[in-house]
């Protein structure tokens, strides 16, 4: 499938005036079809079906580099997947469009994605790390977004429990990152976490909610008692 036909597939679910909606709801210069987000999740069902995976990561590269919100949205969606064997080729492309990332939603889309192929070899921990410094504020926004499957376990294995620790490293070091997204990112990822393991949120906020917009502190202690 050419990036044309599969941009011509989606545009077919377009909604009359929703793509200039989008455009001022997103604030990102790009084009958009008018296409709702889960009829994008529904046509690439049907493509990660169809196609081989060689065949996935060609479109999704090129989809991405067509740089339509909905064609970058299908890109993401196209690798999300909880197994893919092998999965190199997934990861690199997904890390390579981090540079790239402009606003919430797209890059929320490959982080999604991203996710899986960490949870899959959290190795790839290592790549992510470097992130965190990153002078691109969605970069570093990225960092914290495709670690959050580390804030679920309700009982973290040694491995998973270490991994953990390592971000909550990379948070401390985030949370005098007075950007807003890197703020909300935070608040959302000790949010999470505090619905597991409550205590270690507490302990964190403890220790470095000092240098967090008081308004992430209100919001990541959202569902912590007293």
């Amino acid at each position: 499938m050419s990036p044309d036909a599969a941009l011509a597939a989606l545009a077919e679910h377009a909604v009359p005036k929703k793509a200039a909606e989008m455009a001022a709801y997103h604030k990102v210069d790009r084009p958009y079809l008018g296409v709702a987000n889960p009829v994008v999740d529904d046509v690439c069902r049907i493509w990660r079906a169809d196609l081989t995976l060689e065949a996935r990561l060609t479109l999704a590269a090129a989809l991405w580099d067509r740089n339509v919100h909905e064609g970058r949205i299908a890109a993401a969606k196209l690798l999300t997947q909880a197994r893919i064997h092998p999965d190199d080729g997934a990861w690199a492309l997904i890390a390579s469009w981090v540079p790239d990332f402009d606003g919430w939603a797209v890059a929320d889309s490959a982080s999604i994605a991203g996710q899986k192929r960490l949870v899959a070899d959290p190795a790839r921990l290592d790549d992510v790390e470097t992130w965190t410094t990153a002078p691109h504020i969605w970069t570093r926004r990225a960092a914290l977004v495709i670690t959050l499957p580390w804030t679920k376990q309700n009982h973290p294995k040694p491995a998973e429990l270490a991994a953990r620790e390592r971000v909550l490293g990379w948070a401390a070091g985030l949370a005098a990152d007075h950007d807003w997204f890197i703020q909300k990112a935070l608040a959302g990822w000790l949010r999470d976490l505090s619905r597991h393991d409550g205590a270690r949120t507490l302990a964190f906020l403890g220790e470095h909610g000092h240098a967090m917009k008081p308004w992430a502190v209100r919001e990541a202690a959202r569902h912590l008692p007293g």
